[in-house]
């Protein structure tokens, strides 16, 4: 009730009658519901979700304490809450409805509609015990599969054989799914920050990338570790060596009271001293929940303050063209005192024979 609480209380300071939710994110967030459509319709007197035919006993099971209206036309079911409530001023969330559908509101429903951002997005970079629990089985799920996968790393396999087994083992170990389609990137390909599994073989030589996160009802786990087939050589030991000692010295800044620009400004540093600031071109993090990529940012340009119950990443990479690239990273929770980093698997390089 807290959230739906918070929410009233940006009603109020709107100058708005009914907050209409459309993002299917920030619905489940805050009546439960996990179907693919609906709406939600708060107001100071009522908490409404609109649904159709398909939903109707999962919304009973799933949210309590929520009317529950079965729709046939989205239009017609909104202009009865409307006229009921004597509604003036809707607040909506712009960033996720299409123009085409808030043409249709203003010309058939007799409400004004204001746009609005961030309201729930907002509520949602504080966890809740609940919240962290998930996140935090989703992460040591993680961190065993890549236990168990790492026997069937050599030379001779392919990139889409590995992320296969990955998702394999995720999932017999309780994930409902993959927080996104894994990074499984070798050779020339790990400089490729955002490359997806393809039909490269593991050669000797080659740094392999490995990000990739799991579901534990709803949320979302990310991790990302590099490994080497073969003996590395100078430049490989050199990469690595950086890309951890920007991790470790960034990681061990996040606390409370940091900005994510602080701690950004850390690895970022790091790397930039010694001669590779081109190649690192992402921020050093991201928040995750019920997506992947929620705020805050751990970036350059994000001044959010850091606070207790938020969750980060802290992976600085390097990613040299027609070398290879390394990234590693953590999941980590912020504290009262500090922070709790929630991935356990060893950081040291991986020296695959």
């Amino acid at each position: 009730m807290e959230r739906i609480t918070r929410i009233r209380e940006r009603l109020q300071a709107e100058g708005a009658d009914v907050f209409l939710v459309s993002s299917p994110m920030n619905r489940r967030y805050l009546t439960g519901f996990t179907g693919s459509a609906g709406l939600v319709w708060i107001s100071s007197t009522r908490q409404v979700i609109l649904t159709d035919f398909r939903y109707l006993e999962q919304v009973k099971t799933e949210c309590p304490g929520w009317e529950l209206i079965r729709i046939e036309s989205y239009i017609e079911s909104l202009k009865t809450l409307i006229e009921e409530d004597k509604v003036q001023r809707i607040a909506f969330e712009k960033d996720y409805v299409t123009v085409k559908q808030l043409e249709d509101w203003q010309e058939k429903l007799p409400a004004e509609f204001v746009g609005i951002s961030g309201w729930v997005e907002e509520l949602r970079m504080i966890k809740s015990e609940e919240e962290v629990a998930n996140i935090r089985k989703a992460a040591a799920i993680a961190d065993e599969a890549f236990a168990q996968l790492l026997p069937s790393i050599r030379s001779g396999v392919t990139e889409g054989e590995i992320a296969l087994e990955l998702e394999f083992l995720m999932r017999k170990a309780g994930a409902s799914g993959m927080s996104f389609d894994p990074i499984i990137a070798s050779g020339p390909r790990s400089a490729l920050p955002h490359a997806r599994p393809g039909q490269r073989i593991f050669s000797v030589g080659d740094f392999v990338v490995f990000d990739f996160g799991c579901i534990v009802n709803g949320y979302c786990s990310d991790m990302t570790r590099t490994l080497v087939i073969g003996e590395p050589e100078e430049k490989h030991l050199l990469i690595y060596d950086l890309v951890l000692e920007a991790q470790l010295k960034s990681l061990e800044a996040v606390g409370p009271g940091r900005t994510g620009a602080e701690v950004d400004a850390i690895a970022r540093d790091i790397i930039s001293e010694a001669g590779y600031g081109e190649y690192f071109g992402h921020g050093l993090g991201h928040s995750l929940g019920l997506e992947v990529h929620e705020n805050p940012r751990l970036s350059k340009n994000d001044q959010t303050v850091l606070k207790p119950g938020m969750i980060v990443t802290v992976e600085p990479g390097v990613y040299l063209p027609g070398f290879g690239g390394v990234r590693i990273e953590d999941l980590v929770l912020v504290t009262e005192n500090g922070k709790e980093v929630l991935s356990s698997t060893f950081k040291e390089l991986y020296v695959v024979g």
